[in-house]
């Protein structure tokens, strides 16, 4: 299974924006040299994130590492133009070696939508068809399109060419069922993203994106990505204790906007037991965790968002290290021997 790590490059008022991107980059090059398979930047456009042009960052990082693949986490293609997102994960693809990934989602907040001319009525609209042009791009470097969002396209060749034919194109699902219909009628990996709730009542959604898969004929073991908030440290109170107050405050800061109730340090503490949706704690703890996760939904990718808020970034590099050399020995090892373990015959 492969393990990997997300960020939304948080802005923080202890630190300056520019030392923070740095910073970002730094943790790009870390999880690299640790073997972990994947870092992802999403993108917001929103003062309190630094991500708004995830490429950029993910480029900068790419020259700081030589294989861990760079994804965005998610970029909002519904808001976006679908040209300028491919040619420039195409020449990050081309920067890393074939190492790039688009994880296309429509987005949690909506400031992208004014700020690029876009009307919110028109919201899952926008996605679909935005998401149709994208993978036409892909598909062939001439291209002939049309659509009620955008300008159409009269056989445009659309360069550079990546590296990866076709270049990797996940759907970011939240918590609309239809999206992982469409994911899996695409034939597309699905990103899942659980940041509240038990993880057992998403499993709907992986059924629902297998089934979609295998209606429309496509390849049963398409991917399937879990991202969720998580935090790993040298010992499970370490862990909580320096990842509550920071997940806290962008938590209630988000829920003051959006009317959730504020939570507080009992809720975090039982989420983070093993039905609950965050992943935090120790080394064993934290494996455990993913471990059970893999049972639930069988995926084979988690991504953790371990840098929230104003953590401090000694305490985010040192998450990536446990995460690396400790944590995704353990998971891998035990998922490869259950695999090999010939299930009980009923």
């Amino acid at each position: 299974m492969e393990i990997g790590v997300t960020t939304f490059a948080d802005a923080s008022h202890d630190v300056a924006p520019a030392q923070r991107l740095r910073e970002t980059v730094e943790q790009i090059a870390l999880a690299d040299q640790v073997g972990l398979d994947m870092f992802g930047v999403g993108e917001h456009h929103r003062a309190d994130y630094l991500a708004s042009a995830p490429a950029m960052v993910l480029a900068a990082g790419a020259e700081r590492s030589s294989r861990i693949r760079l994804s965005s986490a998610v970029t909002v293609l519904s808001s976006d133009d679908p040209v300028r997102v491919f040619q420039n994960f195409a020449t990050l693809d081309l920067l890393s070696g074939g190492r790039a990934e688009i994880m296309a989602g429509r987005g949690s907040f909506v400031e992208s939508f004014p700020l690029f001319g876009h009307d919110l009525a028109d919201y899952d609209e926008l996605f679909a068809e935005k998401l149709d042009l994208l993978l036409a791009l892909r598909r062939d470097p001439r291209v002939t399109w049309s659509g009620r969002h955008r300008a159409a396209l009269a056989d445009q060749p659309v360069f550079p060419r990546p590296v990866q034919d076709p270049l990797p194109v996940w759907v970011a699902v939240g918590g609309n069922p239809q999206s992982a219909v469409r994911a899996g009628t695409l034939g597309l990996p699905m990103a899942l993203a659980i940041i509240g709730g038990a993880p057992d009542r998403f499993v709907a959604f992986a059924e629902l994106f297998r089934r979609s898969l295998a209606a429309a004929g496509h390849d049963p073991a398409t991917p399937l990505s879990l991202n969720m908030h998580g935090f790993v440290a040298d010992t499970d109170a370490a862990a909580a204790d320096t990842y509550f107050p920071p997940h806290s405050r962008v938590m209630n800061r988000i829920g003051r906007e959006r009317g959730w109730s504020p939570t507080g340090r009992a809720a975090f503490d039982a989420a983070t037991t093993l039905p609950g949706p965050y992943v935090v704690g120790g080394p064993e703890r934290v494996a455990e965790k993913m471990l059970h996760h893999h049972e639930l939904f069988g995926h084979a990718r988690i991504a953790l968002q371990l840098a929230i808020g104003d953590i401090a970034h000694a305490d985010v590099m040192r998450a990536i290290e446990l995460l690396g050399t400790e944590v995704a020995p353990l998971v891998r090892d035990e998922v490869a021997r259950r695999r090999a373990t010939p299930a009980p015959a009923v």
